[in-house]
């Protein structure tokens, strides 16, 4: 499981859509995204926690955190693109601490962080599997992770739909809000089919961690999961 040689392609079109991402992918999600961040981050991330906000992108899920915890929380943003990491850091009151990497070789000790927080991105491992281990040991022991994503459904219907949202109207929505570069939120698809169904996701995270809570909404479409170490 994970994006695999296709990788090299996303993050291509990642780097190329920053001007429009956060823009996009609210109007994407149907104006969800903020609910189900805070859905997923809301009683499981604690004043007093380091974090560290995976695969970054703008830091939309971090900002949540400290938010929630009234800013009282130690954060580190980890993305794959330095310029992402660029633009997200003056989004802060106070800048970050910054670091540029992939899931699967994260460059952190083992039992640093109280939480991982991954937003829209878990999606893009390279290889899933090892990403989720390496997720796994730089949590200290009691520590959370927490996912907000796009969600395959079990049920062939539902993930119909769902197939047919991303294939046929989130293109036409991504054009309308970020006119060409836009088109481009089309590689999405590409990685929905690289993802694995709700329930095997979640058999994946128990081969690690002891708990998971598994919330799901839109069908199905769209989860939030928490798993402790």
């Amino acid at each position: 499981m994970g994006l695999g040689s296709y990788w090299g392609e996303v993050i291509e079109v990642l780097r190329q859509i920053i001007p429009v991402y956060d823009k996009v992918n609210s109007y994407i999600s149907l104006g969800k995204d903020i609910e189900h961040r805070n859905r997923g981050i809301n009683g499981r991330v604690h004043p007093g926690d380091s974090i560290l906000d995976a695969g970054s992108g703008f830091g939309n899920m971090s900002k949540t955190a400290e938010s929630i915890c009234e800013g009282k929380i130690t954060i580190t943003l980890y993305d794959p693109l330095v310029p992402m990491l660029k633009n997200t850091g003056t989004l802060f009151k106070t800048t970050p601490d910054m670091s540029c990497g992939v899931f699967e070789h994260i460059p952190f000790r083992e039992n640093q962080f109280d939480a991982v927080l991954c937003g829209y991105s878990l999606r893009d491992a390279i290889n899933l599997k090892i990403a989720i281990s390496e997720i796994h040991r730089v949590l200290k022991n009691g520590g959370r992770f927490v996912i907000v994503d796009l969600g395959k459904p079990d049920g062939a219907i539902a993930r119909a739909g769902v197939t047919f949202y991303l294939r046929a109207i989130l293109p036409i929505i991504a054009f309308a809000v970020g006119g060409r570069l836009g088109l481009k939120f089309a590689t999405l698809y590409g990685t929905y089919k690289r993802w694995p169904k709700n329930s095997k996701l979640e058999k994946m995270l128990l081969e690690k961690f002891s708990r998971v809570e598994f919330e799901k909404d839109l069908m199905g479409g769209a989860i939030m999961v928490a798993a402790y170490k």
